[in-house]
């Protein structure tokens, strides 16, 4: 081989190949319904949660109820307002949800996971602040399956020598 391949083009002609043209990325488009909401499913442990989100003043309904009522811990409601938080739009977003299934600690995972899917379908530029603290990714944590010949997943009954 006699001529030297210093860069891509080099290699493309050597190749014989003609060059590839660059891909355009199309920025994503806003997902919204006739009535100006977007729609995401959230899922935590065996939780679902069915989520609506709209501009409004910050008012959070969980299954009819407000979230104070039917979150009653502050962990959780701290949990709920997390996705608001670290997106910057605390108080501009109406959410409703209904959520079945699991615990009450899965059901605010659950939430959490559907209004952050909702709001960076809402406003894609969202994107990028949910998806680096972790919030677009589904938490694929469940509880593991009791086994034969032990008391609970791993726990073993007592062991006695005699």
């Amino acid at each position: 081989m006699s001529e030297e391949i210093n860069t891509l083009e080099d290699l493309n002609q050597v190749a014989g190949i003609e060059a590839v043209a660059e891909v355009e990325l199309t920025p994503r488009e806003p997902v919204r319904d006739d009535l100006g909401r977007s729609y995401a499913t959230g899922k935590r442990k065996d939780a679902i949660a069915r989520v609506w989100i709209k501009p409004g003043s910050g008012k959070v309904t969980v299954n009819g109820k407000e979230m104070k009522s039917y979150f009653a811990r502050p962990v959780l409601q701290m949990i709920l307002r997390q996705p608001f938080t670290v997106a910057g739009v605390e108080d501009q977003f109406d959410v409703q949800a209904t959520v079945k299934g699991g615990g009450l600690s899965g059901q605010a995972g659950a939430v959490k996971h559907g209004i952050s899917k909702a709001l960076q379908l809402y406003d894609p530029s969202l994107r990028g602040a949910l998806k680096a603290a972790g919030f677009l990714t589904r938490d694929s944590r469940v509880v593991e399956r009791k086994k034969y010949g032990k008391a609970k997943a791993r726990k073993s009954f007592q062991f006695s020598k005699r």
